[in-house]
């Protein structure tokens, strides 16, 4: 088979499309023939040489991929050969089979086809442990999710406005706030030409956000601070602003607020499978039934997988990027 190496870590060119070795699935894993897969920040880091692999998993970038089960291994009895299926993985989804435990599979949702439905994983999951599972967003209170137009963003909006939240968002155009509104966002904030501290207060009468999404990190902690409601909670899922900052305990103390940082691929197969389960539990039936919908920006082959990572890198996209085979 072929999958997408990084025999030196470098810029988009180092992305190889070469020939490997099949995986083969053990114990409680099945292998995918993969229809799609998506690009994400961690496989930027990855590409970098800041970003490896957790022990065990695959040496190919890919947090997420669609396909169809080829074979099972041995003790897997929940899925047959032929089923569509959606995984999270911890690597490997830059290729054309993967090997995934069964714990970290999905159905294929109702209305979505099988390619689309490779840019599923890895969001929903970030943002239901995260958001929900950690932060609690309740209806009624609100949501500041920074990089509105980003994969996380765009499915960060819908799922807090399906259960009754309000949202505002960062993004850095016009445009990109366009098609936020249009999936539900509320408060519009453009990070180039606006403080979104004060513009989160104004559009909540004063109160601040309940909970704050945040891929920046260290170069938003003292604003995401400012912007926090009293009984807060701020989830750093990036550090695309630095790693390092100074924090104010006492303005946290203020505002009896909670920080909270997590990353997804290096947790246990355990926690990923919990994670899994209350994403089919809770999301599957609002991509089902239309409340939800993945938003994608372009499809590119997968041995074309360098231009993927420019866009990524230019921010020229709104939603996911897909890599197909």
């Amino acid at each position: 088979m072929h999958a997408v190496t990084i025999p030196e870590p470098g810029g988009p060119e180092a992305l190889v499309w070469a020939e490997v070795p099949v995986p083969e699935p053990g114990e409680g894993e099945v292998l995918v023939e993969v229809a799609a897969s998506a690009v994400n920040r961690a496989d930027i880091l990855q590409r970098q040489g800041f970003y490896d692999p957790p022990p065990g998993a695959s040496p190919y970038p890919g947090l997420e991929c669609s396909g169809r089960i080829s074979a099972v291994g041995p003790g897997v009895n929940t899925w047959a050969v032929g089923d569509e299926v959606c995984a999270l993985l911890g690597g490997g989804g830059y290729a054309e089979q993967v090997a995934v435990p069964t714990g970290q599979l999905l159905p294929v949702p109702e209305g979505i086809d099988v390619q689309t439905a490779a840019s599923l994983p890895e969001v929903t999951s970030t943002i239901w442990s995260n958001v929900f599972m950690v932060a609690h967003l309740r209806p009624g209170e609100t949501l500041l999710v920074h990089g509105g137009g980003s994969g996380i963003g765009t499915m960060a909006i819908q799922l807090a406005k399906a259960v009754g939240a309000k949202v505002a968002v960062t993004a850095g155009s016009k445009e990109k706030l366009d098609r936020c509104a249009e999936l539900g966002a509320d408060i519009l904030i453009n990070y180039r030409e606006q403080d979104f501290v004060e513009a989160v207060r104004a559009g909540t009468d004063g109160n601040g956000a309940d909970v704050i999404l945040d891929i920046i990190g260290a170069k938003y902690l003292e604003q995401n601070i400012k912007a926090l409601a009293v009984n807060g909670r701020l989830a750093v899922i990036g550090l695309q602003g630095g790693r390092k900052a100074e924090l104010n305990l006492g303005a946290l103390l203020a505002k009896r607020a909670a920080v909270t940082a997590t990353s997804l691929r290096a947790r246990p197969a355990s926690e990923k499978a919990a994670i899994v389960a209350a994403v089919r539990e809770h999301v599957w039936p609002l991509v089902s039934d239309g409340r939800v919908r993945p938003v994608v920006d372009r499809t590119v082959p997968m041995s074309s997988a360098t231009d993927a990572h420019r866009a990524m890198e230019e921010s020229s996209h709104v939603g996911k990027i897909l890599l197909v085979p």
